[in-house]
């Protein structure tokens, strides 16, 4: 339990296992760099948050730009199943009112119960960046939020650059939160905007500031003002499904004092978004902010993929549902591919690589007990355990991985060294088969008389010819058999890979329809021997999806073509394996 690891928490914040997940991939995920969202994209992605059980979802800032407007109106058209959809925006101009900031109206357009409202807490922005004094700074965040909770909306406000803002002059930003806390705001989420501020500053100042909460005394008349003047009711479309009622009720309900609470916003630039998080957490915090895979600008945000099973599997906390968790995997992945990001292998929790094992030793004591090598179960957040071939491996290595594949070896089985020495023999000529699974199955098959010869390239011819515009075209014959017809087929690619690549596709669709749904989503190329310069051997790394799995092949030779061509090959055979995988598993005994 919660209360069995962190301190005894402070009056305020009752110590409760619910956690508050706030997701901002749409908004400062999308400043990442390399990574655009089309309003499509962002519909998707909201819909693969909401499946998870991510209570509130920031959707972008209305009127910033037209495709933030759409998307908050496609949501009313189709609403969401749970998720409370947040419009994001800043505090008004300098020298105007709320009620005249045609920003502020862009807002209440989008419909949404609330809003996430930022201000400056650091007194250097507010001079320098707003160009304003203190105290109008202070002005523009009471009447902003004072005139949101006038039209209905409740309030989350974002102080920004506010552990830079309390180290510099403790007793503004102090005054920032204060002013936003008595003009209706719920929640004060405290933000590590630079990603500079480490764990033991942020205990020491969220501490601190939970202590200072706890001495406002606001009464009770100042929690919930008026919602509109004349008591008119507020015209908010739900962006839930049925118009249900928020899940996010009021938090507590003795009073202002009890009612404010408190959250983080923490940034990657010092590698440590994640640490911050839990250590803000450990303090009282209740609402963490944070970006699926961790995207954002900069070096990212706070990763949710590892924050959520941090909280959940290890603290005790209540994110989301356990049934949901499961989808968290899916859901990094599924949201790698909407971006059109590579999936970062290595990431905790969700990675490829997270729960893979490569050193015999580790994957002998894995297979005996998992606690071994592996600090929670992977299926837990719909991961899987990976046992990684090299030549570093060993007999225990052969055959767990070929369990994965379906394939039960006995250790007794003579095939079992033959497919250990092929390995061996195959890696000290360059290949590489802990990247390139497909390829291992495809040649352990082989080692045990299994594999299914589905087709037979005969031969290839890849011409590459430069253009007067200086563009250069390149053409690929490619000749095939097939159920012993032979297969004359040829394509054009804007390079020679992808030229091959699309003849032997053309040769081999009207057999095997499937491959049509076969992408070549990645091609990586290693040169093995940099010494040789151009008569280098050439390692190729192909990775392929049919948009549910991915799967990645290997090829080496002295020429960048042939090893191309081996990738591509097995590539989509695997592909035609994989989805008759079913069919094919296999019990080998010893003989």
């Amino acid at each position: 339990m919660v209360s069995d690891i962190l301190p005894i928490s402070r009056s305020q914040f009752p110590m409760t296992n619910r956690l508050w997940i706030y997701d901002t991939t749409l908004r400062d995920g999308a400043q990442c760099e390399g990574l655009s969202l089309s309003l499509e994209d962002k519909l998707r992605i909201a819909r693969q948050l909401d499946s998870l059980g991510i209570p509130f979802i920031e959707g972008g800032w209305p009127g910033a730009n037209p495709k933030d407007v759409q998307f908050f109106w496609r949501l009313k058209e189709q609403p969401l199943t749970q998720a409370e959809v947040v419009a994001f925006c800043s505090t008004r101009r300098p020298g105007t009112t709320a009620a005249n900031d045609e920003m502020l109206q862009a807002i209440l357009s989008a419909g949404t119960r609330w809003v996430t409202l930022f201000g400056k807490s650091w007194d250097l922005h507010v001079i320098e960046s707003l160009k304003t004094t203190l105290e109008e700074n202070l002005a523009m965040i009471r009447d902003t939020i004072e005139y949101l909770r006038s039209q209905g909306r409740r309030v989350i406000y974002d102080a920004e650059h506010w552990f830079d803002g309390y180290k510099h002059n403790r007793d503004y930003a102090i005054k920032t939160l204060e002013v936003a806390a008595d003009a209706g705001a719920e929640w004060l989420v405290l933000c590590d905007t630079n990603g500079g501020t480490l764990p033991h500053e942020v205990s020491q100042v969220v501490g601190e500031v939970a202590e200072i909460i706890e001495s406002w005394d606001i009464s009770e008349s100042e929690i919930h003002p008026p919602l509109i003047k004349g008591g008119r009711k507020p015209q908010i479309q739900p962006l839930i499904k049925g118009g249900r009622k928020s899940q996010i009720q009021p938090l507590i309900k003795e009073g202002r004092k009890s009612q404010i609470q408190l959250g983080v916003h923490t940034h990657n630039d010092s590698g440590v978004a994640v640490a911050n998080a839990l250590a803000a957490v450990r303090e009282g915090v209740r609402m963490v902010q944070g970006t699926i895979n961790g995207y954002g600008e900069r070096c990212g945000n706070a990763d949710l993929c590892s924050l959520i099973p941090n909280f959940q599997l290890k603290l005790g906390y209540d994110c989301i549902q356990d049934e949901q968790l499961v989808r968290l995997t899916q859901v990094s992945r599924s949201v790698s591919e909407i971006v059109n990001l590579a999936p970062d292998d290595r990431a905790p929790f969700v990675g490829l690589s997270a729960f893979a094992h490569k050193g015999g030793i580790h994957v002998s004591a894995v297979e005996k007990n998992p606690l071994t090598y592996e600090h929670l179960e992977p299926e837990k957040i719909g991961n899987r355990r990976r046992i990684v071939i090299s030549d570093q491996a060993g007999l225990s290595n052969v055959l767990a991985k070929a369990r994965t594949f379906g394939m039960d070896l006995d250790r007794k089985n003579p095939a079992c060294r033959q497919i250990l020495e092929k390995l061996k023999d195959l890696e000290s000529q360059g290949y590489q088969f802990e990247g390139a699974e497909a390829s291992f199955e495809l040649l352990m098959r082989e080692a045990l008389g299994k594999r299914k010869r589905l087709f037979e390239i005969k031969g290839f011819q890849v011409h590459c010819d430069k253009g007067r515009e200086e563009t250069v075209n390149s053409l690929a014959t490619v000749k095939v058999t097939v159920n012993g017809q032979d297969i004359l087929e040829c394509a054009e690619g804007n390079g020679p890979v992808s030229a091959l690549d699309a003849a032997l596709r053309k040769a081999l669709r009207n057999f095997y329809p499937a491959i049509t749904d076969f992408n070549l989503t990645d091609y990586k190329v290693r040169i093995l021997d940099s010494g040789a310069g151009t008569s280098a051997k050439t390692r190729v790394l192909v990775e392929f999806s049919n948009g549910q799995d991915r799967w990645t092949t290997v090829g080496v030779s002295g020429n960048i073509l042939d090893a191309s061509y081996q990738a591509v090959v097995e590539g989509l055979e695997y592909g035609l394996v994989l989805g008759d995988r079913e069919a094919i598993v296999l019990t080998v005994s010893s003989y």
